[in-house]
């Protein structure tokens, strides 16, 4: 993905499961990433709204119902083309759902906004662990919204009865989706990493800026101490993350073969999150072109770039939870080949998932 394309991520669940406070987890962690938020009530969030936005424009707030019933895929196209423009210096934007909007009508908007400065991040699935039983029976139809996510995160499980309730508890959300990563986590404490590049190193000076999400915050938690003690006197993910991924990479200066490529793209090994990487491709017309490339459940997404001040060479990395770290290397592996110049059908299976400026 090229520095000017923000992974926009969808955050989904029943009310409840904690969605909002996954949101805060980020924004609190963000790292110095510039974050914009496209939420269904300000009142649901606990920051201020201009902290949110930081800037005119930069938060959009539905306020008459979920979002995939209030916005039309064009207009959701020019919120998110104007929340990403270059000016506005976006690294990433989160979208909280509604707690009964329809996913996949999310996504198709998502995608339907395509653009070179607008990639798909990704679903994530926020699953009351406490409460998943009676959930599930009472709205069966949540087992489709499960199915399709990119990633799941089983919030709460620090509410079960040890881990055998947990363990119990992912071997069920696995019969329902087969290949997603299932993070089990306590207050919705989920690495920022695992969604977003780390923040582009920024130059500090003396002078008046705009301060990012977890600076702010982190100046509000200063001011008010207490607003984030627990009962039980600790306090639940303000210090530390739950990394709870895994990665496997491969970095060499050999090409890869674009359709075993694509292929690996298009059908990730169980329990990947994202797959990103640069790879060199030798077939004629290509050679000087580094094709960057990126995938989110089985989304992919090619620019198209120049090797210039870069050695030529692929570097590939997967991320994702319970991933089998050995056998996806593996797969890395053997996409090291040097294409074959008599497939001239190849490359166009890589070459179809590319985006061009706009």
């Amino acid at each position: 993905m090229t520095a000017s394309a923000a992974p926009v991520v969808v955050l989904a669940g029943f009310l409840g499961a904690g969605k909002t406070t996954l949101l805060n987890h980020v924004l609190r962690h963000a790292g110095g990433r510039r974050i914009g938020v496209l939420v269904n009530d300000f009142g649901s969030i606990n920051i201020d709204a201009l902290l949110v936005s930081g800037q005119s424009g930069g938060t959009l707030s539905l306020e008459n119902g979920c979002m995939c019933c209030t916005t039309d895929a064009s207009d959701f196209a020019e919120t998110l083309a104007g929340l990403t423009a270059p000016g506005n210096g976006i690294d990433a934007v989160l979208i909280e759902a509604s707690g009964i909007a329809e996913p996949k009508a999310l996504i198709r908007m998502v995608l339907s906004a395509r653009s070179s400065t607008v990639a798909y991040g990704g679903l994530v699935y926020v699953v009351d662990a406490a409460h998943y039983d009676d959930t599930i029976a009472e709205h069966p139809q949540l087992g489709e919204h499960l199915a399709i996510a990119d990633l799941v995160v089983c919030n709460k499980i620090d509410l079960l009865a040890g881990q055998d309730a947990v363990q119990s508890l992912i071997a069920q959300l696995r019969m329902i989706n087969s290949t997603a990563p299932i993070l089990p986590v306590a207050d919705a404490a989920v690495d920022p990493e695992l969604f977003f590049e780390p923040a582009a190193e920024m130059a500090r000076d003396d002078g008046p800026r705009q301060l990012s999400f977890d600076e702010l915050l982190l100046a509000d938690d200063h001011d008010h101490p207490d607003d984030h003690d627990h009962p039980d006197g600790h306090d639940h993910g303000h210090d530390h993350l739950h990394a709870g991924f895994e990665s496997a990479a491969l970095e060499t200066s050999a090409p890869v073969d674009p359709r075993r490529l694509a292929q690996f793209l298009e059908r990730p090994p169980a329990g990947a999150y994202r797959i990103k990487g640069t790879v060199l491709v030798d077939l004629d017309g290509h050679r000087d072109t580094a094709y960057t490339v990126q995938a989110v459940g089985g989304f992919v997404r090619v620019d198209a770039g120049s090797w210039r001040g870069r050695t030529p060479g692929t570097s590939l990395v997967v991320i994702g939870a319970g991933l089998d770290a050995a056998a996806t290397r593996e797969a890395l592996d053997e996409l090291v080949a040097p294409a074959d110049p008599d497939d001239v059908n190849g490359i166009l299976h890589l070459t179809r998932h590319l985006v061009t400026a706009t």
